[in-house]
């Protein structure tokens, strides 16, 4: 991608400025309620050694956890979008401001405190008088390390619907667009460089000055967060939540759903929140009611939502697995299950041409001669999937030295030679856009995975019009269209949005 690609979206693209001024939400309020909780213990601290301790070893372990096991925690506690990421930045942005306040309130010259209380000073005036202004370079200092970890961890809620710069660079990984990750890398680096720079311009403020520069500030900030939902509760049309996890062709379906729906009722607005990272993370939301309607495919939902040891899929018609999903979801979630679409997308093992043609394989049993020298790149979910590596181990007696990659990364390890197998989609784009072959699954492992909009029993109760609309995709779209779909995407670079409108149009479901 040329640099020109790239300055396109830093400045005329409006994606990219919705994307940086969601970052820039969750960084201020993140390191405002940061500083609110951090600075206070600090203070309470440098008096109570014991609590000090106590507080340092707690912050520095919840520094420690995984960003994405806190989200994952948080999700089915608070819901998708802003709060989640929100407490998970707070959690990282604490330690390095409560860690330099409190040293820098326990190192002052205990000469200069004892001059104070001869002169009369309570302890509070001694606080705000001598010990804070003494500290603030050292406070400014741990403020501006929270910033940066919180401007860095941000990129991560995109996985949850939280939207900034992460957006682009989780994009630019699954669809390997160089400028897209650059986008969102660059775009968080600058907002680091203009935090940091701000907040050195603000210690150089006189102690009034930072007062009225403060309270202004955090003004705006309330008046940016209460207007915007004032003025939805009070003038917009109703809105329905459609949310899609990762990758071209979820973003595709819910351009597709989006669209139906709006030309059904033009009084209804449809939310779209794309690029969510997990299973789990979308159904979560789905049962609280932070979205609407997700597409969900059939084999998931029997081998991963509902898992049963018990269940046998294998060489069951698709009408039967659907019919099954169909009837497990409405009794254990109290779901709607709308008509599946036509395609198979289920899961393959993948390799290339060139290795296929050296060692004649054909099938995913043909696998089995070359195992102790194969080096596999399965993501994590496969992994521990009964219809996934589980499973070729049980049915097919197959062992891999096998690296844990991101889906994302699969393809380009492949590419590279890295490895020799990876999993993959029947419809993935990669597989032709790669010069790669799906191994013919002979032993018939893996289930059918058909397509179909997920929504509470409740919203499709209320919204019979939008069950309706979306049913017009009962059948549609083969196998065929929607690799085709997905190059488009991924290759080609047409936004989902006109590839999905495109199909729409051209299958006459939806007027020009």
């Amino acid at each position: 991608m040329s640099i020109t690609a790239i300055t396109h979206f830093f400045t005329a693209n409006a994606k990219f400025i919705n994307a940086l001024m969601e970052h820039v939400y969750l960084t201020l309020i993140s390191l405002i309620i940061a500083i609110v909780i951090a600075i206070p213990l600090a203070v309470y601290a440098r008096n109570h050694r014991i609590f000090a301790h106590i507080a340092l070893g707690f912050t520095s372990i919840m520094q420690t956890i995984p960003s994405l096991a806190i989200l994952g925690i948080l999700i089915p506690i608070v819901g998708i979008g802003s709060k989640p990421a929100i407490i998970a930045l707070v959690i990282y942005g604490i330690l390095p401001i409560y860690s330099n306040t409190y040293t820098a309130l326990t190192t002052i010259d205990p000469n200069l405190t004892e001059a104070a209380e001869v002169f009369g000073l309570t302890k509070w005036q001694r606080l705000f008088r001598i010990e804070l202004p003494l500290s603030t370079d050292s406070i400014l200092t741990g403020i501006k390390t929270s910033t940066v970890l919180i401007i860095g961890t941000a990129t991560l809620a995109a996985l949850i619907g939280a939207g900034g710069l992460g957006t682009f660079i989780l994009l630019g990984i699954d669809r390997s667009n160089t400028a897209l990750t650059l986008t969102g890398a660059i775009g968080s680096a600058l907002l680091a460089v203009v935090f940091s720079w701000l907040i050195t311009r603000f210690g150089r403020l006189k102690a009034k000055s930072m007062v009225i520069v403060g309270g202004t500030a955090l003004l705006l900030l309330l008046l940016g967060i209460i207007a915007p939902k004032v003025y939805t509760a009070t003038t917009q049309p109703e809105k329905i939540v459609i949310a899609g996890k990762l990758g071209s062709e979820p973003d595709i379906l819910i351009n597709m759903y989006r669209d139906l729906i709006e030309a059904g009722d033009k009084k209804i607005d449809v939310d779209l929140k794309p690029n969510f990272g997990k299973t789990s993370f979308l159904f979560s939301a789905l049962k609280s009611n932070q979205i609407n309607i997700y597409p969900e495919f059939t084999g998931t939902v029997l081998e991963d939502i509902i898992p049963n040891s018990e269940r046998q899929l294998q060489n069951k018609s698709a009408t039967q697995i659907y019919h099954m999903a169909k009837n497990e979801l409405a009794a254990k979630y109290n779901m709607t299950y709308g008509s599946p679409l036509n395609y198979n997308n289920t899961y393959t093992v993948v390799t290339t041409q060139k290795f296929a043609k050296r060692h004649h394989l054909h099938t995913i049993s043909d696998l089995k001669k070359l195992q102790n020298r194969l080096h596999s790149g399965f993501d994590l979910e496969f992994m521990n999937r009964d219809d996934g590596y589980k499973g070729l181990v049980k049915k097919y007696g197959l062992s891999f030295n096998n690296t844990d990659l991101d889906p994302d990364l699969r393809y380009q390890a492949i590419r590279r030679g890295q490895v020799q197998v990876i999993d993959g989609y029947s419809t993935d784009s990669q597989i032709r856009q790669y010069h790669l072959v799906s191994l013919r699954d002979n032993k018939h492992l893996f289930p059918t995975y058909q397509g179909a909009p997920l929504m509470t029993k409740a919203f499709a109760k209320k919204h019979p019009a939008v069950v309706k609309q979306l049913h017009q995709l009962a059948g549609k779209i083969t196998a065929k269209e929607m690799r085709e779909m997905n190059y488009d995407v991924n290759v080609k670079k047409i936004s989902a949005a006109k590839v999905a409108r495109h199909y729409l149009q051209r299958h006459h479901l939806l007027r020009k």
